[in-house]
């Protein structure tokens, strides 16, 4: 019986996202009741069409790699799978070829495992945490030099981006004040 390692999204990325996600979107209903006075089904639809989009990050943030003897796959869990079909995808090891190298537009650089019918590659994840060690891993089953292969994003910067999150809840939290503050006032 061979043992599955399971790879999964940073915590760091998944906190630092879903934080970012929620501070850009939670003042709204406040400023859209605030501008029109009145709970109406534009407040209701707004906070619905929220709480789907949280659904969605947190779906597309449930990502886990698998590793095994046998090969390699990306899936999602049963409750989301549906939603990623397309981006769910496995590879044995015999069947991994090469590892080729992309140059993102933002000038980045990213991994796509090609299969030995060159008719597929598939992108490697890279928000992973225990990244390093996948990758390693990737290089004792298939034997493709792995030494130059970097996360995309350094845990820096998602520290970076988390400390601007948190500058950003401070302007949320005096804006939702403010707003029923003026509510309060405006339309008592």
């Amino acid at each position: 019986m061979s043992e599955t390692k399971v790879y999964r999204v940073s915590i760091l990325i998944r906190f630092t996202l879903i934080n970012l996600y929620l501070a850009l979107t939670t003042p709204l209903p406040f400023l859209l009741y605030w501008s029109s006075g009145r709970l109406g089904w534009a407040v209701f639809l707004f906070l619905f069409l929220i709480v789907v989009g949280l659904f969605l990050v947190v779906a597309s943030l449930s990502e886990k790699v698998l590793l095994d003897e046998k090969g390699i796959s990306v899936t999602y869990p049963p409750v989301v799978k549906w939603l990623w079909r397309n981006r769910v995808w496995s590879l044995s090891w015999q069947e991994i070829d090469s590892l080729k190298r992309r140059t993102t537009s933002q000038g980045g650089q990213v991994y796509y495992l090609v299969s030995k019918n060159r008719d597929k590659a598939y992108l490697l994840p890279m928000r992973i945490a225990g990244f390093a060690r996948m990758v390693r891993q990737i290089q004792e089953k298939t034997g493709i030099d792995t030494s130059d292969v970097k996360p995309l994003a350094q845990p820096w910067m998602y520290l970076f981006l988390l400390f601007f999150t948190f500058l950003l809840w401070l302007v949320d939290f005096w804006t939702i004040f403010n707003s029923i503050s003026l509510t309060l006032t405006v339309f008592p």
